[in-house]
């Protein structure tokens, strides 16, 4: 897994504009609310979870299309197929170098939108764990997603079709955590269903996606 690992973060490093887009998206979309809706405090504290969460998905999709496209494009993901190395091994592999180039920085830079917004520690506090348990769920979605539409044309469009149903019960508990924070109430149980679903995603998708990329491939 470590070498496929290394491999995708030094070709992140080589294509740092691709790698940057969805912060950048992350940053300017969710920047544009305080100025559509105006500077009341009040206002940006109760929209600020949903906000900051919507915008997370979304730059989570933007880069899906070049989870195995660019492998698929130049042969090397056949190759990888054909080394013999476990298949969900290599989804796995694949889904948590995305999120690390991808997801991470997303996780990283909530605190700063989240002081834009208003929002008191335990708030912001809420927000990055839910963030954290999130959107390592969004790669490993976004995997089957991208594995199935491998090859196809408007396969970018395909897998926003195919991955949000399935995400929008990581934006509902994840945006809900801080909402409870927000009401006085604890986000224990919103934050115990993103780690369940984190769970059952780590141990279901790659086998998902292995099995979408053999028939793509075969």
């Amino acid at each position: 897994m470590w070498p496929l690992i290394l491999r995708d973060w030094r070709l992140a490093a080589r294509r740092r504009v691709e790698a940057l887009l969805p912060l950048v998206f992350f940053i300017v979309a969710a920047s544009l609310f305080p100025l559509g809706v105006g500077p009341e405090p009040q206002t940006l504290r109760t929209i600020a979870p949903g906000v900051v969460w919507v915008c997370a998905l979304l730059a989570s999709l933007l880069s899906l299309g070049s989870l195995y496209g660019s492998d698929f494009a130049d042969g090397s993901l056949e190759q990888m197929l054909l080394s013999g190395r476990s298949l969900p091994g290599l989804a796995l592999a694949k889904a948590f170098s995305h999120w690390t180039i991808n997801g991470l920085p997303l996780v990283l830079a909530s605190p700063v939108l989240g002081l834009l917004f208003d929002l008191p520690g335990e708030q912001l506090l809420t927000l990055v764990i839910s963030l954290l348990l999130g959107t390592p769920v969004l790669s490993l979605l976004g995997g089957v997603g991208a594995a199935l539409t491998l090859g196809l044309r408007s396969g970018g469009m395909l897998i926003v079709l195919l991955v949000l149903p399935l995400a929008v019960p990581v934006l509902i508990f994840g945006a809900g955590a801080v909402v409870a924070v927000s009401s006085g109430l604890s986000p224990e149980g919103h934050l115990s269903l993103l780690g369940a679903l984190l769970l059952l995603t780590v141990l279901g998708a790659p086998w998902a996606t292995a099995a979408a990329l053999k028939i793509a491939l075969d």
